[in-house]
C-alpha cells in the first residue's frame, strides 16, 4: 500500500510531462498530487491519452475511463512553429514556454527548438500578432504512441532546470493567464479605489451633503484609476500592433 506522497511520484512518472496545464493544474506534479489525493479524476491528461488513462488506472487500482472532452482530445504531438514575417520579438512567449524550448530575445525572431517543444500550446495564446501556429509532427500516432519515456523525461528535466533558474516549486506556480479570473486590472483598481474611499467614511450618514461630496469623489477617483489603467494597456497593444504591420510591409 503506497502512501499519497509515494502515489503522486509514481502517478507524476506515467505522466508525460508536457506541462500543457490542459489537466486543470500548474503542471504534472500538482495533477499527480490530487490524484493521489483522491482529489482529481485520471482520465484529464490529453498526451497520455487512453493509454495514459490506463497506466494511471493501473497505478490507482481505479477503472480506466474515457478523457474528459472539458480537459481537452488525444490527437498527435505537435510542434510550436512561429512565422518570422509576423514575430515582433516581444518575448512572451519565451516566458510562457515551460520547458525553455523557445530561443530568442527582445526586439529579435524567435525559433523554437523542436527536440524540446512538447507541443503544450502555452505559447499560443500570449501572442499578440498570433504568428505561432501548431504543426503535428506524429501523423497517425497519438498519446503514448507520438511520446516516448525518454522525452517524457527530458521534458521534466528542462522544466525543473527553468523552475530552479526562476526560484519557482515544481507542483506550486500559479495557472497560466489564461486558466485565472478574468477580472480586468482597472476593474480591480476600480473596486479597490472605491473601497477605499468608502471605508474611510463608516459612520457617515448618506444623506448629509458631506457624505454625497465624499462619494462623488471617491467615485471621480475610482473613475480616473481605471482611466489611467486601460489607457495603458491598449497603447501597449497598439504599439505591439504597429510594430508588426511595420514588420509584415518590410
Amino acid at each position: 500500500m503506497h502512501t499519497p506522497q509515494e502515489l503522486a511520484q509514481l502517478l507524476d512518472a506515467a505522466l508525460p510531462q508536457t506541462q500543457c496545464t490542459r489537466c486543470g493544474y500548474p503542471d504534472c506534479h500538482a495533477y499527480a498530487n490530487a490524484m493521489a489525493l483522491e482529489q482529481a479524476p485520471i482520465n484529464q491528461c490529453p498526451p497520455g491519452g487512453a493509454e495514459g488513462v490506463r497506466r494511471l488506472a493501473a497505478l490507482t487500482g481505479q477503472a480506466a475511463t474515457p478523457l474528459n472532452p472539458n480537459n481537452g482530445a488525444e490527437g498527435p504531438r505537435a510542434m510550436a512553429i512561429i512565422d518570422e514575417q509576423w514575430c515582433i520579438g516581444c518575448t512572451l512567449c519565451l516566458k510562457a514556454c515551460p520547458v525553455d524550448a523557445i530561443v530568442g530575445a527582445n526586439k529579435t525572431m524567435h525559433t523554437v527548438l523542436e527536440a524540446e517543444c512538447t507541443g503544450c500550446e502555452l505559447c499560443i495564446p500570449v501572442c499578440p500578432v498570433d504568428c505561432i501556429v501548431l504543426e503535428p509532427m506524429t501523423g497517425a500516432h497519438t498519446g503514448w504512441q507520438a511520446w516516448s519515456p525518454a522525452q517524457a523525461q527530458q521534458a521534466l528535466h528542462r522544466y525543473v532546470q527553468r523552475a530552479d533558474r526562476l526560484g519557482l516549486t515544481v507542483g506550486a506556480q500559479q495557472a497560466p493567464l489564461h486558466q485565472r479570473s478574468t477580472l480586468h486590472s482597472s476593474a480591480f483598481s476600480t473596486a479597490a479605489a472605491t473601497f477605499t474611499a468608502n471605508d474611510s467614511l463608516p459612520n457617515a450618514n448618506p444623506s448629509t451633503p458631506e457624505t454625497m461630496a465624499a462619494q462623488n469623489a471617491s467615485e471621480q477617483s475610482a473613475q480616473v484609476t481605471a482611466e489611467t489603467v486601460a489607457p495603458s494597456k491598449a497603447q501597449l497593444l497598439a504599439e505591439i500592433m504597429k510594430k508588426a504591420q511595420a514588420r509584415r510591409a518590410h
